[in-house]
């Protein structure tokens, strides 16, 4: 193998081959892994991880963030990463949710990182990608970020998503690339701009989008997971759903005005038509179903107001609380273990 090229080439599910020059700018990378019960995707994952690791012309530390996990993943993790000074662990007193494992790694890379490269433990993002991410970095890009273009799931889930990455990027008041998730690769500077962002709410990927420099994606085949189960809950893909929505969005507090506007109108129309009966034809609807009708829809209108405001007063009482994102439990740094 040439001294300064790399050839990747691996087989299995999928297969990618690319040469990759590294350039003095980009040598020293971590890469960081939110985990929670994942213990049957580890394994893998940790095979995977070594053969990255051989020498290639970078410098690859490897982040684990156990997010509370209450399966076998901690003491995997601890078995992996304990004696290896190119891998350590983060351990959270309890489950804090993916973005905030997330945010716990990126504030625990190493000082000399050049960059950081996020992927999931349950393998659905390839590691293997990452010489490919490196070199469109080097075109003069901060972030580069993956593209779903196929992903190996449910036909209505895949339409959800669709149908919300669309719904997202018509009416977010910032740039966000369709289909694109938290898989990257973030320079230095955005990770220096991501730590001093101290929101509790937390959508990387929206956040990723923010902080702007020069972004650039990359098309990519999700593969299917595994092994396992998602940890993502109907009710956490809705919290994740909303924190897109809401925290880089004015639409749903103008859409209260928007919805007060037409209901407005419709009374208008509907006082209208009583007093052209009146007049034309000497008659008024009568009986109950008319005034059942306008307390529904008024009451309906009110409560989902209420709804709307309610959310962003809702981010606002978790904010101004001030808690710290996260609590670490114990760390492992250059293959021994640090209890906080």
């Amino acid at each position: 193998m040439l001294r300064n090229s790399y050839s990747f080439i691996t087989s299995g599910p999928f297969s990618i081959s690319c040469i990759f020059k590294p350039m003095s700018e980009l040598k020293n990378i971590s890469i960081i892994i939110p985990v929670f019960n994942e213990s049957a995707s580890l394994p893998a994952l940790f095979s995977r991880l070594d053969k990255l690791m051989l020498p290639n012309g970078m410098n690859l530390k490897v982040v684990l963030v156990d997010d509370g996990s209450t399966d076998d993943s901690a003491h995997l993790i601890e078995r992996y990463v304990t004696g290896k000074p190119a891998c350590s662990a983060i351990f959270l007193s309890r489950n804090f949710g993916h973005a905030i494992a997330l945010s716990a790694g990126i504030s625990n890379i190493d000082s000399d990182a050049d960059a950081a490269f996020i992927i999931d433990a349950d393998l659905q993002d390839p590691p293997e990608l990452l010489p490919q991410f490196v070199a469109k970095m080097e075109e003069g890009f901060d972030v580069v970020y993956g593209i779903r273009k196929n992903r190996k799931e449910g036909l209505l889930k895949k339409i959800c998503y669709r149908f919300y990455y669309r719904l997202q990027k018509k009416f977010s008041n910032i740039h966000m690339p369709l289909d694109a998730g938290d898989f990257s690769l973030i320079s230095k500077r955005v990770v220096k701009e991501l730590n001093n962002l101290p929101e509790e709410s937390r959508y990387l990927r929206g956040l990723r989008s923010w902080v702007g420099f020069k972004q650039a994606g990359i098309d990519y085949n999700r593969d299917e997971r595994k092994s396992g189960s998602s940890k993502y809950s109907l009710r956490s893909l809705f919290k994740l759903a909303f924190n897109g929505i809401f925290n880089f969005s004015e639409f749903p507090i103008r859409f209260i005005g928007m919805v007060g506007f037409a209901t407005i109108l419709l009374s208008l129309v509907y006082i209208g038509v009583v007093i052209y009966k009146k007049l034309v034809f000497g008659t008024v609807p009568e009986g109950f179903t008319t005034l059942i009708f306008a307390i529904v829809l008024f009451s309906g209108v009110q409560l989902l107001s209420l709804g709307i405001i309610g959310e962003y007063i809702l981010r606002i009482f978790f904010q101004v609380k001030q808690r710290p994102l996260f609590i670490v439990k114990s760390k492992i740094t250059n293959g021994k273990i640090n209890n906080e």
